[in-house]
């Protein structure tokens, strides 16, 4: 099964992260198929809005560590982020559509990441 899936349906563009059974944990081949997506969104006028969500019983984990020798001296995550989470988010900020996120499993963690970003969850008045 392939680690995002990507559907379309009455203008609205599904985006689940799909490693459950990692609680979508991202793994590198995740980040390409992420830039598809959002490159499908950008082109496509029938896609009015883009919804993100994860299967199972969580949105996101974050990076899976497991995939990453974290004994390595020369390790950089940080290199990571600037590479591929950090413009991954501009892209979605940028996006001239709605986009969405269905986050399953808990909001407080996942809402303090889209925070800071710049995205304003919904439910904000709950986490207070």
């Amino acid at each position: 099964m392939p680690p995002v899936l990507v559907s379309t349906e009455a203008g609205v563009m599904t985006v689940t992260l799909n490693r459950p059974v990692k609680l979508n944990a991202f793994v590198a081949g995740m980040h390409g198929l992420l830039r598809e997506a959002i490159s499908q969104a950008e082109a496509n006028a029938s896609i009015r809005a883009l919804l993100l969500t994860g299967a199972g019983r969580g949105f996101c984990a974050g990076q899976d560590l497991s995939e990453r020798n974290m004994n390595d001296p020369n390790l950089d995550l940080g290199g990571g982020l600037d590479a591929n989470y950090n413009p991954f988010i501009r892209r979605l900020r940028a996006l001239p559509k709605p986009v969405l996120c269905a986050v399953n499993g808990n909001l407080a963690r996942s809402a303090s990441v889209f925070r800071s970003f710049g995205f304003t969850p919904a439910v904000s008045n709950f986490l207070r």
